[in-house]
């Protein structure tokens, strides 16, 4: 052999003991790895669709939500991120509460923009939409989670977590055994004797907005921990004990229901009156406002959470209240299945309301049907009101206009209300007060211009249906529409409204809620009222 060609094998041979100790290499750290995965088995590594990593619940929810949110939009309508969908902020400083004499109304502005330090104005990203909050079912709802840093990471146990935050709208504590309320320290306090809830900790704020950071900011932080040494009791309840927040957004009629009061039955109603109000953040003329529905699910007066020495001790406490979707309740997830009829039925003995039922028409020949008209005072006023009262009484109603502005006495609304058999009014609070309509009585919804039929029915539309209510929904037409003042009429605000929602709900309501007025057309919505007294008939 050459001296050229002995040392062109010599070099060939030496590549191939490089590829062969590489190749050994890469099968023996395969087997390692493999034999590591079979030996100890640690829990998969799952990562979304974009790479981001998440923990195997987290996982399985995303997969939820996916599916929960796969169908397209109609019309155009933008998709809604989580927040809106949850917290909307409806309504105008119209529809807010006014404080008490004497008292201080320490309620937040309504906005819907958040605004940081040094920061511009931030409107959320729409991501969620109508459809799908409204197909969204009880499972998807369940699992729908938030990164929440107050969420503790559990190790692995078969104890049942002090705390539920799996919720989309609400998180809730609900904890039984030797369980210490320290209202000094803001804390909740389990007392663990052995270790099997050793460092569990969570922070909650007890309002159902969960998501909704700027409505949270104004409600307090409250801390739920196990520890073997607790404070010594200076109060013990033989019943247990309900914590709950009356901040955020009330002051709004729509939102003292949709947050509290509906939630509130939901959480308490269970306990028949043997369950003791804790309020975080009280505010008197709220109390005041609502205290027969707060006397009728308890039969202890309520603890002010933060103005109270006390260090109170039950076996069972429930810090925050149960909410699902908007101003419902979802009875396969409530206590006893409890639904929107049992909270009608429920609200209508809290003020000691004399119908249950409306009244059948001919069942008395001399009583005409009640119709109720819902006015406002500056936004979404109907301009034509007397044309309108006209034309319902010349078909046979009995018409009543109420304002139902912040002012009034719940107590005498709830008369007034329950006294009718049909209720009327455009989107707004004011029509919140249709929990107060006896059983098979008829709420009309007027929908103003700009695409709102989907917010008005998940607001009203869905509510009214589930208390056992008749629901008919009035869209009014451009028209019937004050924008026709400000517009043209081809400009896109009515060639193409939902492009607008695609600027957010600031501009939504902006445009479409705080500038407009409605004027009925009478010969079209007479069908409408013809059609609710069809609804009085045997």
């Amino acid at each position: 052999m050459k001296p050229g060609e002995r040392s062109k094998l010599m070099r060939n041979l030496r590549q191939e003991s490089r590829r062969f100790r590489l190749l050994v290499f890469v099968i023996g750290f395969f087997l390692v790895t493999l034999t590591f995965i079979v030996v100890t088995k640690p829990d998969a590594i799952l990562f979304s669709d974009a790479g981001k990593k998440l923990s195997p619940e987290q996982a399985t929810s995303s997969i939820v939500i996916e599916e929960g949110t796969s169908v397209q939009q109609p019309d155009g309508i933008p998709n809604v991120d989580a927040e809106v969908m949850e917290g909307i902020v409806r309504g105008n400083n119209e529809d807010r509460e006014v404080k008490n004499e004497g008292e201080e109304n320490t309620q937040p502005k309504f906005q819907k923009k958040i605004v940081a330090p040094n920061e511009e104005e931030k409107t959320p990203e729409f991501t969620i939409g109508p459809d799908q909050f409204e197909s969204m079912n009880t499972e998807a709802a369940l699992h729908f989670r938030t990164n929440d840093p107050t969420e503790p990471t559990l190790g692995k146990s078969s104890t049942k977590p002090l705390c539920d935050f799996s919720n989309f709208r609400a998180n809730v504590c609900d904890m039984e055994g030797d369980i210490v309320i320290h209202p000094n320290s803001s804390s909740i306090l389990y007392k663990d004797a052995g270790s099997s809830r050793k460092n569990e900790q969570w922070k909650i704020r007890p309002y159902p907005r969960k998501g909704d950071d700027f409505c949270l900011s104004h409600t307090s932080e409250l801390t739920v921990k196990s520890t073997p040494d607790p404070p010594q009791c200076t109060k013990h309840h033989n019943v247990p004990i309900l914590i709950f927040s009356v901040t955020g957004y009330t002051g709004n009629l729509f939102h003292d229901f949709t947050d509290v009061m509906v939630p509130l039955f939901t959480t308490a109603n269970q306990f028949n009156g043997e369950v003791q109000f804790v309020i975080s953040d009280m505010m008197i003329w709220w109390v005041r406002k609502y205290h027969k529905v707060l006397e009728a699910l308890s039969n202890y007066p309520v603890i002010d959470f933060h103005n109270d020495n006390e260090v109170h001790c039950s076996k069972r406490v429930i810090v925050g209240l149960h909410a699902y979707m908007e101003f419902t309740i979802d009875p396969k997830l409530a206590p006893n299945n409890y639904t929107m009829v049992n909270f009608n039925a429920f609200m209508r003995r809290a003020y000691n309301l004399k119908r249950d039922s409306v009244t059948v028409l001919g069942e008395q020949p001399s009583k005409k049907p009640r119709l109720l008209i819902i006015s406002r005072k500056r936004t979404r006023t109907f301009l034509n009101l007397n044309e309108i009262v006209e034309m319902a009484k010349d078909i046979g109603y009995e018409v009543i206009v109420n304002e139902a502005d912040v002012s009034s006495r719940i107590e005498e609304m709830a008369k007034v209300v329950n006294s009718c058999d049909v209720m009327m009014g455009v989107h707004g609070a004011g029509l919140t007060n249709c929990v107060f309509l006896p059983r098979n009585g008829t709420l009309i919804q007027i929908v103003p211009w700009g695409a709102l039929d989907w917010i008005s029915k998940i607001d009203f539309g869905h509510p009214s249906t589930q208390m056992g209510l008749n629901y008919m929904h009035y869209s009014i037409g451009i028209d019937e529409s004050s924008l026709l003042e400000q517009y043209p009429r081809d400009h896109e605000i009515f060639k193409n409204p939902v492009a607008f929602h695609n600027r957010g709900f600031d501009v939504v309501k902006q445009t479409f809620m705080d500038k407009q007025n409605v004027k009925l057309d009478v010969k079209r919505f007479r069908g409408v009222l013809l059609e609710a007294l069809d609804h009085l008939t045997p």
